[in-house]
């Protein structure tokens, strides 16, 4: 005979299995898409030292030997104004520089915004261009308040006409491809593409970087306080778009 004890009893451990199922399937992804934005914070605020750091040392004349030593080394000894290694070599630094310029960024952007508008995404079009747009215009501004020289000790191999901390190109550039890369990767389901993504845009920002410190166009401090500041502002814009978008869903 079964009393109404032993039916509570069963069922109260198959809903307590159910639930403990069910609620350590909804703690775990509830808790993988809360620990993102604490990520994010964290390299945030490591992005924002970094900064800090070399505008502090840099203001200060701490890295006059670090940078004068570096732009001396990849230029030729007895000419300042050729740079290491054959002709060809130079000419391929000056197409790798050009993918951090304004026209193929700019272009890049469009391109992506257009793709998002027709796949019915306006809000990730509108977004894209107002991020990158506002980044922009930060590190414009951080340029005009810091108002650095470019490099004097060799010639330039490529025309400029601003400041020269934080290097522009850089800072777009860390931008453009990683909030490119945070965008497509949200949407890929395979870890290996999401991995091979970020790797890419983190390959190509590495990339137009040193070529900056190749032409002699920028000091290389400036070029890492560009990388600084294009990282932290894709990481606010990371952290934006998490706390926008409802946990589990990638669109």
């Amino acid at each position: 005979m079964t009393g109404p004890s032993d039916d509570q009893g069963r069922g109260g451990q198959g809903g307590g299995s159910d639930a403990g199922r069910g609620g350590s399937g909804v703690s775990s992804d509830a808790r993988r898409f809360e620990l993102k934005p604490l990520i994010v914070v964290a390299a945030l605020a490591g992005a924002v030292l970094a900064f800090a750091m070399f505008a502090g040392a840099v203001m200060d004349g701490d890295t006059r030997g670090f940078d004068t030593w570096l732009l001396q080394a990849l230029r030729v000894s007895t000419d300042p104004a050729d740079p290491i290694g054959p002709r060809w070599f130079e000419e391929l630094v000056r197409d790798i520089t050009a993918l951090g310029s304004t026209v193929v960024l700019t272009f890049a952007v469009v391109a992506v915004a257009g793709y998002l508008w027709i796949k019915d995404r306006p809000q990730k079009a509108v977004f894209l261009i107002a991020a990158v747009s506002l980044g922009a215009l930060i590190n414009r501004l951080l340029k005009f308040g810091f108002a650095r020289p470019r490099p004097d000790i060799v010639a330039h191999g490529a025309y400029v006409s601003t400041e020269s901390f934080p290097s522009g190109h850089s800072a777009n550039s860390a931008i453009v491809y990683l909030m490119l890369g945070m965008m497509l990767a949200r949407v890929e389901t395979s870890y290996p593409a999401k991995v091979f993504i970020f790797a890419m845009c983190a390959l190509i920002t590495l990339a137009v970087g040193l070529s900056r410190i190749y032409l002699g166009v920028h000091w290389p401090t400036d070029v890492l306080a560009g990388w600084a500041v294009g990282s932290c502002w894709v990481l606010v814009c990371w952290y934006v778009l998490l706390k926008l978008q409802p946990s589990g869903t990638r669109q």
